[in-house]
């Protein structure tokens, strides 16, 4: 634990003692409020809302002697509380900050597989080994947070990943069972899942990534403090909710490249001598919070991956920082300097490293997770000949690197989704275009399309594509995509997928715009349908969109918000006409229309589910995700029978607080309108993050 004891405490780190195992509600008001119904006499208490430990200290060693027996083995509830040391060291300012080294106690599980880098969950190491202060406590480094399986073969990592997938899809089964209503005959392949082992399709093994080290195209590296009190830039070493705030350098990583750690060793010798302050977590204040390395890659054969490092052409460089209370003089001139050792260190580096921009992004939340909003600003970049300023505009918005799928170009700018594994990658959209059984006579929807990755690859094989994506940028970078590739069958609609698929499932497999006068028209018929929903319909929506923020904390706060659309809609010029000589569209376009959904780690919106699960034209779509629990949940009420008798959810039932996304979707099944159910075809995993308990699971459903 760092940066919670400060100076105003006024006190020495070895009259403090850490309380673990306190509740998560509890403030410092109800932590002294404990102390004193327990007769510990203390100088100080605090404790932050939302963590399980807090600080005490005293006034002399007789006091701390006294509360340490007190307090050792009292109970809080049903956890036993425990009593831990701070062991202080000084930090800039010479604020006294803590380290909390746990006695015969190892961090919690819940802390382990919520370590934050990257947006990834990881398990820790369980060895274990003395600690500073002579405690004990669990080793771990930012190899052991990050890559857990780094200590497996890669083959040995492939089958624990196929493993526990089977585990997971097994809860499908089994949920689906327990959902189907009473009086409704279990559907086929719940009954046949015992000749499979319980599974609910054939699990048709992994794909092997075709690179298995440094194939990261983009590293999120958090800005802290080490265990030893040193600026450090790299990948924290557990839950900041538990607790843990120390950070550790990424050098041991092998997922991360060398030039992403080049540039963060860079950026970190930087803040050594920087006037402007590292970002305190406890108290939310401070200046340098994150860089995120994104590396654009030349286009290569997947079966080439020696030397993957000359392949990577370009670097885009994000600082994210929140300049409140500082002035404009100060920050430009830091801006100045660090520009300046980040052109010097690529420079000096053998080999010499590509520096394509170097955005800011100024952000004031608590959390380093930024709203797609907040404001980029491009920096400009001398040139390393003659040190003048490279040309550059100060919309951040405007920096693009490239990237290569399947001989495409890609545009990605500095928020975009792009998938980390460039190579894995390829194969993943080629598997998904090949379950899909894509033709000329199909409309395929890329729903969640980011950068429009998925249709843009697979447009060669369909007869139009349907983009939706609610990341502007990524729009405006998919509309580009599609230009610079020369495709011209694809449209890409900037909404909310749970607002416009269900409009736009009719819509274009009635009437396909011929201009964009007519899409911006059928935008706005996507809002009237919305609006006209009725009172019921939207007390639905949320409580479906309150369960799924509950269960998916790290949800984007715009993806939360309110259900309006973005009235932006992207469309290649000269688009591949499939209508008739006259003018007049045909009822139907195509003769089959395929989804391709790609969603975000919390999965499908309801309402998304929805719309997919009730169209009756839509026969065929693949799933991919990267959380086979979302997947789970969601196919739950895309695979189970619907009830009889619609059953509306009771406004006064708050049960569903505590459900797991499996519980939340067996009762969601309760109020699915009549309609085919879907059923699960086959499944694979392809594996896009090796040295990691994660893959991406791709599964065929039907009906």
């Amino acid at each position: 634990m760092t940066e919670m004891m400060t100076d105003d405490d006024g006190g020495d780190g070895k009259l403090s003692k850490c309380i673990v195992h306190l509740p998560r509600k509890w403030t410092s008001d109800n932590l002294k409020k404990f102390l004193d119904e327990q007769g510990i006499v203390h100088k100080s208490a605090k404790k932050k809302k939302g963590m399980v430990v807090g600080f005490v200290t005293f006034e002399d060693a007789e006091q701390l002697k006294t509360a340490v027996e007190g307090l050792e083995g009292k109970c809080i509830g049903s956890k036993k509380i425990k009593v831990a040391d701070v062991i202080p060291r000084s930090f800039e300012n010479k604020a006294k900050q803590g380290v909390v080294v746990p006695q015969r106690e190892s961090v919690n599980d819940e802390a382990e597989e919520n370590s934050v880098s990257d947006g990834l969950k990881n398990d820790c190491s369980n060895n274990s080994s003395p600690a500073l202060g002579g405690s004990s406590m669990r080793a771990r480094s930012a190899r052991d947070v990050v890559t857990p399986l780094a200590h497996m073969s890669y083959v040995d990592q492939l089958v624990h990943k196929v493993n526990a997938l089977m585990q997971m899809l097994k809860k499908l089964t089994r949920n689906a069972r327990k959902a189907c209503p009473s009086g409704v005959s279990l559907p086929d392949w719940i009954l046949k899942s015992k000749e499979r082992g319980g599974l609910p399709c054939e699990l048709e093994g992994i794909m092997e990534s075709p690179l298995t080290d440094g194939y990261r195209n983009k590293c999120e590296f958090s800005v802290g403090y080490s265990l030893q009190g040193k600026p450090t830039v790299g990948f924290m070493l557990g839950n900041f909710r538990e607790g843990v705030t120390a950070v550790e350098e990424p050098i041991d990583c092998p997922n991360v490249s060398r030039i992403a750690c080049k540039y963060a060793s860079i950026f970190q010798e930087f803040l050594q001598c920087s006037g402007l302050p590292i970002w305190n977590r406890f108290n939310n204040t401070g200046f340098w919070r994150q860089l995120t390395v994104r590396e654009g890659r030349t286009n290569r054969k997947s079966s080439d991956t020696e030397n993957s490092e000359s392949s990577i052409a370009e670097v885009m460089l994000i600082l994210q920082v929140c300049s409140v209370g500082v002035d404009d003089a100060t920050v430009s001139s830091e801006f100045e300097r660090l520009v300046q050792a980040f052109v010097a260190g690529a420079a000096e580096s053998a080999p010499s490293m590509p520096l394509t921009a170097v955005v800011v992004q100024d952000h004031q939340g608590i959390s380093n997770a930024a709203p797609a909003d907040a404001p980029l600003r491009l920096l400009p970049i001398p040139q390393p000949n003659n040190g003048t300023l490279a040309e550059s505009t100060k919309d951040g918005k405007e920096a693009r690197i490239h990237d290569y799928i399947s001989n495409l170009q890609f545009c990605i700018s500095p928020t975009a989704f792009f998938q980390v594994n460039t190579l894995a990658a390829e194969k993943l959209y080629s598997l998904a275009g090949d379950w899909a059984g894509l033709d000329q006579d199909t409309l395929l929807f890329d729903v969640c399309c980011g950068t429009g990755t998925i249709g843009l690859t697979l447009a060669h094989r369909v007869g139009m594509v349907i983009g939706i994506e609610m990341n502007a940028s990524a729009v405006s970078d998919a509309q580009r995509n599609a230009e610079i590739n020369g495709i011209r069958n694809c449209k890409f609609v900037c909404a909310k997928a749970e607002d416009v698929m269900g409009s736009l499932l009719k819509e274009y497999l009635h009437s396909i715009p011929q201009n964009l006068d007519e899409v911006t028209s059928a935008s706005q018929s996507h809002k009237e349908a919305i609006s006209a929903e009725s009172e019921s319909a939207v007390a639905d929506k949320m409580l479906e969109t309150e369960s799924v923020t509950k269960n998916c904390p790290e949800i984007n706060q715009e993806a939360s918000g309110s259900l309006g659309i973005k009235e932006q809609v992207s469309e290649c010029p000269e688009e591949k006409s499939s209508t008739s000589g006259s003018g007049n569209t045909p009822a139907q376009q195509f003769k089959k229309v395929v989804a391709i959904v790609d969603p975000p780690r919390m999965g499908l919106h309801p309402i998304v589910i929805k719309a997919l699960r009730t169209h009756p034209h839509l026969r065929k779509f693949v799933y991919i995700s990267c959380n086979p629990e979302s997947l789970v949940a969601n196919a739950i009420e895309l695979c189970t029978p619907s009830p009889e008798n619609n059953e509306k959810g009771k406004k006064d039932n708050r049960a569903w607080r505590n459900m797991s996304s499996a519980g939340l979707a067996r009762h969601r099944v309760k109020s699915m309108p009549n309609s085919e159910p879907f059923h699960p075809v086959k499944a694979m995993a392809v594996d896009l993050f090796p040295h990691t308990p994660h893959c991406e699971l791709v599964m065929l459903l039907e009906r």
